[in-house]
């Protein structure tokens, strides 16, 4: 399949304060999505604590979020291409404001996992539509001037976010709940905002058609594989007929979606993109990328509180290490890739970093020196910080303007796609470990395997356990996150072979690819 021409651009080019006036909105958009994961992140043992949920409802309630924002990217992605931006990215402020409304009244943990999928479906538009937003504006050299200042917001929003939302959970009058309705003041300033600020053109493009069977298949495939993923070993075995539905049936959606893809005349995910090699071995590396951005905040915020008996304003202010090398090494690079045009040097040296750092948080357990897992935490967020804006920057520098939205989409549902996958699977790999952890530290402490047993291992209202039983949960917890990382590493190894074989490309200065001279097109044709 052929790509479509780029028709060409008659906008004006915005000029410097233009563009800022209008990065004050998409700034803030950026900073509401980012915050309400960072915030849940370190409340969230707390959270499902008091909800009374398990170690199999606390990853799916990240999950959740994460599959819905997954498989809706791509879609956002698209409509961004054939649809008005601007209103596309408000109605996205709105689903995302009342779906944070909802997750704040939630009574049980399954209305907090239905509740975070919408929300996910918010979060999933944001995040695309703002990058979007920004490609359109800007053209990809100078886009990494402005991806510092991108970075340092979602930095901040990182930062910021656990130490808020331990500190509210830690405040006996405001509590858990109130680390979702603290977004919805943020939301309605960005609407407020953009609505002043942003002005884009409006492009209507004739014989529009979205891809409604692709995007109901691949998030039909993904859903199945990962709820797979999360019941296999414990409900079922490995070898059963479970085993063979699920999979199978996974598989063989995804394989329908990648038909589709190739026959429909508007695919989700544009195949003719990401099959090319520069794209398919940046959207290989961005799988690196998401499980250090979902995978670290997620399940090191529980090692800190559960593992180590901090609480999450502690664990909060024990994340600060790899939000702050997110924060220096994002402003950074970006200001450097601007000026030397070159982007896969800052990729490897960040791909590095981030494998030095996996490896180092595998070796952690109950009792590790905190100097030590602050180290190995800086080293993971200098590698996201130097290589997930970067990545984008080299799919956006090999597609036309009129392809942005689909080729920005695709880099954002495969990165997405590697942290939901990473934080199921290693949900799943921790809760295994834990059980086993449990159960033999119960058995040498000559505690009966009931009762107690029964709510540690069911539970994470680790408060209400009996002093000895909590002390066995806590080791189990703190000793079990370094094998998860162990995995992490062996993934993100993957992604630095991947980015290791990115041709060496300057960006462009200009906005859209530079049409062929009709001698070469007329050669072509002949």
């Amino acid at each position: 399949m052929s790509a479509q021409p780029a028709a060409p651009s008659t906008a004006e080019p915005m000029t410097h304060r233009q563009i800022l006036e209008a990065l004050s909105g998409l700034l803030l958009v950026l900073f509401v999505a980012m915050i309400s994961g960072t915030i849940v992140s370190v409340a969230l043992p707390q959270i499902i604590g008091a909800l009374e949920g398990n170690q199999s409802q606390y990853t799916w309630v990240v999950t959740a979020s994460l599959l819905a924002s997954t498989a809706s990217t791509p879609i956002w992605g698209k409509l961004a291409d054939l649809f008005n931006k601007k209103l596309l990215l408000q109605i996205s402020i709105v689903i995302f404001m009342v779906s944070s409304l909802a997750c704040g009244f939630a009574q049980n943990t399954g209305q907090l996992i239905a509740f975070r999928a919408v929300q996910g479906l918010g979060m999933g538009a944001l995040q695309i539509l703002a990058q979007v937003v920004i490609a359109a504006m800007i053209s990809p050299k100078e886009r990494g001037r402005y991806n510092g200042y991108l970075g340092a917001v979602m930095a901040v929003a990182t930062v910021g976010g656990p130490l808020l939302g331990g500190l509210i959970a830690d405040t006996s009058w405001l509590g858990w709940r109130w680390c979702f309705f603290i977004a919805v003041p943020f939301t309605i300033a960005a609407f407020a905002l953009l609505a002043k600020t942003l002005h884009l053109p409006t492009v209507r493009r004739a014989n529009v058609s979205i891809d409604y069977w692709g995007a109901t298949l691949i998030a039909a495939g993904v859903s199945i594989l990962l709820i797979w993923v999360t019941f296999v070993g414990n409900d079922f075995d490995w070898l059963s007929w479970q085993t063979a539905a699920m999979a199978g049936g996974g598989v063989v959606l995804l394989a329908l979606a990648t038909w589709v893809e190739s026959v429909v005349r508007e695919p989700v995910v544009p195949l003719h993109v990401i099959r090319r090699r520069t794209p398919a071995l940046a959207i290989l590396a961005s799988l690196a990328v998401g499980m250090a951005m979902f995978g670290g905040s997620v399940f090191l915020g529980q090692y800190f509180q559960i593992g180590r008996g901090f609480s999450p304003t502690e664990a909060g202010l024990l994340t600060i290490p790899m939000m702050a090398g997110v924060l220096l090494s994002s402003t950074i690079s970006g200001r450097m890739v601007s000026n030397t045009g070159r982007t896969k040097p800052y990729i490897l040296v960040g791909l590095v970093v981030l494998l030095a750092g996996f490896a180092g948080l595998s070796t952690i357990d109950h009792e590790t020196s905190l100097v030590l897992v602050s180290v190995y935490m800086l080293a993971v967020g200098i590698g996201v910080g130097m290589s997930m804006q970067n990545l984008v920057l080299v799919i956006q520098n090999t597609v036309p303007l009129s392809e942005i939205g689909a080729a920005s989409g695709a880099v954002t549902f495969f990165r997405s796609l590697g942290g939901t996958v990473g934080v199921s699977v290693l949900g799943a790999v921790l809760a295994n470990r834990v059980a086993t952890s449990i159960s033999e530290g119960l058995v040498k402490a000559g505690i009966p395997a009931g009762g107690d047993a029964a709510a540690a291992g069911g539970s994470l209202n680790i408060a209400a356990l009996p002093e000895p039983v909590k002390e066995i949960v806590r080791s189990a917890y703190g000793d079990a996150t370094g094998h998860i990382f162990l995995i992490s590493t062996a993934i993100a190894a993957v992604g630095l072979v991947a980015a290791a074989f990115l041709k060496p490309a300057r960006l462009r200065d200009s906005l859209d690819l530079p049409a062929p001279p009709a001698k070469e097109e007329a050669v072509a044709g002949a």
